[in-house]
Formats: C-alpha cells, sequence, structure tokens
C-alpha cells in the first residue's frame, strides 16, 4: 500500500507542477519548416540575397580578369584563388564575407522570439504540443538551415561562374578546402544567430535586439583589437626589450584576440585557402629548419592547422544557444 502511495503521489516539492508528457522535440520538424518558408519568402531575405549574388558575381568577375592576366592554368590552386583575389576598390569575395555573414544572421533571428511574442502568438503555439525546447531549437535550426542554403547556392555560384570563366574544372583538394570553408563559415553565422536570438529573448523590442547584435559585431570588428593590444601591453609589458618578453606579449595579444570570432573565422579562412601557410602564430628560425617554404600543406595538415579555430567557433554557437535556452525557459511567456 505505501508502495503503491509512493508510485501515485507527486514527490514532495513538486505538488502542482505540470508534468512533461512525451518527448520535448514533438513538434521540431514543424516549427523548423514553417520558420525556413517564412525566412525564404520574406521580404528582407531577397534583398539580402539579391545583395550577395551582386557581391559574389563583382568580386568574381575582378578575381578572373586577375587570373588571366597574372595566373597561367597551371596553378595548383587557381580556384581557390577566386575567393582571395581582390582589387582596388573591391575586397576579396572573402572579406565581403566577414561583413555579410553576421549581417544576414542577425537578420534572420532578430525578431524570432520577441516577433511572436509582440504578435500574441507564442503563448498560442506553446499552448499545443509544442515544448519550449522545441519551440527555441526550431526556430535555430530554421535560422541555421537558410543560411546554410544561401552559402551552399553562393557556393555553387562560384564554381559555376570559375569552371566558365578558367576553362578547367576544380581539383578534388579544392572542393575539398572549399567545402569546410563553407562549413566554417555556417558556424560563424551560427554565433551572431544565435546571438541576435537571445537579444530576442532578452529584448521585447525587435528593433532593440537588433541594435544590441550589431553593437556587438562592431565591437568584435572594429574595437576588440584595440582592446586586446591595451590588455596585452598591461599585463605583459615590454621591460627590457627582451625577445622573450616581447614573444609573451604577442602570443597573450594573439590569445586575446582570438576571443573574437571574427579573427576565428578569418584565421579558418586563411588556413584552408591559402595552403601555404603553416603558422598563424610567431615562427622562430629553428622552427623553419628543414621546411620548404612557400610549398603548400597537405589537405589534413590544413585541417589540423585550422582546427582549433572550427572548433572555437562550433563550441561558441553551441555555449551562446545553452544561455538563450536558459533564459528562454525562465521567462514569462504570458502577454
Amino acid at each position: 500500500m505505501a508502495a503503491t502511495l509512493e508510485q501515485t503521489s507527486p514527490p514532495q516539492g513538486q505538488v502542482g507542477r505540470p508534468r512533461r508528457e512525451g518527448s520535448p522535440w514533438t513538434g521540431l520538424w514543424a516549427v523548423v519548416a514553417k520558420d525556413m518558408a517564412d525566412h525564404l519568402t520574406s521580404v528582407r531575405m531577397r534583398i539580402l540575397e539579391l545583395l550577395i549574388v551582386l557581391t559574389a558575381s563583382g568580386t568574381v568577375y575582378v578575381a578572373l580578369q586577375n587570373l588571366r592576366g597574372t595566373t597561367g592554368s597551371q596553378d595548383r590552386f587557381l580556384f581557390l584563388r577566386l575567393f582571395t583575389t581582390g582589387q582596388d576598390p573591391l575586397p576579396a569575395f572573402v572579406g565581403f564575407l566577414s561583413f555579410l555573414v553576421p549581417l544576414i544572421a542577425i537578420a534572420l533571428a532578430f525578431d524570432a522570439i520577441n516577433g511572436e511574442f509582440n504578435q500574441r502568438t507564442l503563448s498560442r503555439v506553446l499552448a499545443q504540443p509544442i515544448y519550449r525546447d522545441a519551440l527555441l531549437l526550431g526556430k535555430f535550426l530554421a535560422g541555421l538551415f537558410t543560411l546554410a542554403l544561401v552559402m551552399a547556392a553562393i557556393w555553387l555560384l562560384i564554381m559555376g561562374l570559375g569552371i566558365l570563366g578558367l576553362g578547367v574544372p576544380p581539383t578534388g583538394e579544392e572542393v575539398a578546402r572549399t567545402l569546410i570553408f563553407l562549413l566554417a563559415t555556417i558556424f560563424y553565422g551560427g554565433i551572431w544567430l544565435v546571438l541576435a536570438m537571445l537579444f530576442s529573448t532578452l529584448f521585447r523590442q525587435p528593433a532593440t535586439a537588433a541594435l544590441a547584435s550589431i553593437a556587438v559585431w562592431l565591437f568584435f570588428m572594429i574595437f576588440w583589437g584595440i582592446v586586446a593590444d591595451i590588455l596585452a601591453a598591461v599585463f605583459r609589458p615590454v621591460q627590457v626589450g627582451l625577445v622573450q618578453e616581447v614573444i609573451a606579449q604577442a602570443e597573450l595579444q594573439m590569445a586575446l584576440a582570438r576571443v573574437s570570432p571574427n579573427t576565428l573565422y578569418a584565421e579558418a579562412m586563411i588556413g584552408l585557402l591559402q595552403p601555404s601557410v603553416r603558422s598563424f602564430g610567431i615562427l622562430l628560425p629553428s622552427q623553419l629548419q628543414g621546411a620548404l617554404l612557400g610549398a603548400p600543406l597537405p589537405l589534413g595538415q590544413s585541417v589540423l592547422l585550422i582546427w582549433p579555430q572550427l572548433t572555437g567557433l562550433i563550441a561558441a554557437t553551441i555555449l551562446l544557444f545553452a544561455v538563450c535556452y536558459v533564459v528562454f525557459q525562465r521567462q514569462e511567456i504570458r502577454a
């Protein structure tokens, strides 16, 4: 009898709290499909897509003109130069991506939660058999899949224009390097996507969430490098001028700079699209003994080189999503 009472009575301290029934992910893919459809048919998404297509076409055209005049078809990584070759006043395509990817991600997510709240649809959605877990993850996956779809379309556009303009197909290693670069770009956008979702959960006004997201992006884009230099000079001052002091200050400055997602993405981009890059840190002459300067690294070695940056981008995305998840779970959703 006592055992029966233990099984049927709720534990002490949980009286009155509703218990979850079923999987917390029920309705996840319905949310993903609905939000992806909203993203892909929205006017702002079409404007951003048009901007990126024009940017990609312009930068690839300039790169093709430069490659035809300066490089022969014997270049082993001719296709990679389509992404990294620029001409004043147009920067290389990867330079544009550093600006455009955060803007697309923020535009996809700055009103993800507060938009539902202001339209008084959030409580209605959660009144259905859809838990908050599925709603938040579904909105994040919808934004990430939309971003991946846009980036994959641009990747195919550049490769197609390259084949038409250069007259040669890309090698297997070039395709593999650009695909890993595409993966790094998606997770770089994922950081700004989930950051915009976090501000969308914290602030009720979409404009406030958008401004806060853009402010964080501009801080890391423009000011964080200056802050890293100042902090490195304060904590690792060069007092006597010894080589060890200079190296210690430079290493601290690089470590602080890598707090910024922009630095991680830039280093991953350089390591993948410029195979001759062997290190991002300070190289002493003793470390270069036996090395063939200018010789490209194999793909596996380049992936090992950028592995910390790639895992850093993925870890930052997961960490920010966890913070957003906790904030959303504790938030009052009734209007």
